[in-house]
């Protein structure tokens, strides 16, 4: 398997970024595969997706950035899932938890959201868990679009698990107005449904124009990654990109 870039920061203070987007099923499984399968993605960002949400969340969320190596930036609870974990590395700058308009009948959905500074270069990152119904899906899809419109920062991701397809109409908007990392620079697997259920990309990492998508894809076979320990950590597969951000105030930025 091709090696995929690593954390570092260039002459010019671009810097690389790895950006993991994962569904934990609320850490109802194999904690301790989940975390080694992260440790071994090395990310400097990981977009959650089904954080805990009821009693002692926070304990739970805290513990699994201690056992990653990462620390709590925003989310959980307070985003109805979503959640962002981020590196000593990155020093952040804002966050905010965001809850959207909830149709009756259906689960509460937010967004994590922050501004991350990494060095000369600044990226604003959302983590979101789209419905599982399709008109509630594609306004939450235009919510996402005008959220990273509004952060005020020149480049930015968005990760998630869209309950949606790539033919889908809603993960079709997202495409049309950012770049589908998997689609941009594929690397590694391509489908993020577990292993031995049908062959889905539901899970997804986009980036701003301007970021450029060094590769993406669920990682089977980095080194470190087991298929054991991705079938006994969640229901979903993990995301993993490396993006090239320029640094705030550079031409094209």
């Amino acid at each position: 398997m091709e090696d995929l870039p690593t954390s570092a920061t260039e002459p010019d203070g671009s810097v690389v970024v790895r950006v993991l987007s994962y569904n934990i099923r609320s850490m109802r499984d194999d904690v301790a595969a989940l975390a080694r399968v992260i440790r071994a993605c090395r990310p400097d960002v990981v977009c959650v997706q089904e954080a805990p949400r009821f009693f002692r969340w926070r304990k739970a969320a805290a513990g699994l950035a201690r056992t990653s190596g990462l620390v709590y930036v925003s989310g959980g609870a307070t985003a109805s899932g979503p959640m962002i974990l981020s590196s000593l590395r990155a020093h952040v700058e804002r966050a905010e938890d965001v809850l959207l308009p909830r149709t009756p009948g259906l689960h509460q959905r937010g967004f994590a959201t922050a501004v991350l500074r990494f060095g000369r270069a600044r990226l604003g990152v959302l983590s979101c868990h789209l419905s599982i119904k399709d008109q509630e899906r594609y306004e939450q899809g235009r919510l996402l679009l005008e959220r990273l419109s509004a952060m005020g920062v020149p480049h930015a991701v968005a990760a998630g698990d869209l309950n949606d397809r790539p033919d889908g109409r809603t993960f079709g908007l997202l495409a049309n107005a950012l770049q589908d990392g998997w689609a941009t620079k594929p690397w590694g697997r391509e489908h993020t449904t577990r292993l031995g259920d049908p062959l889905q990309r539901i899970d997804a990492v986009f980036a701003t124009e301007g970021v450029q998508v060094l590769g993406c894809g669920v990682p089977m076979g980095l080194a470190g990654v087991s298929e054991r320990d991705l079938r006994a950590a969640t229901d979903h597969l993990p995301v993993l990109a490396a993006l090239r951000v320029p640094p705030s105030g550079c031409a094209g930025s």
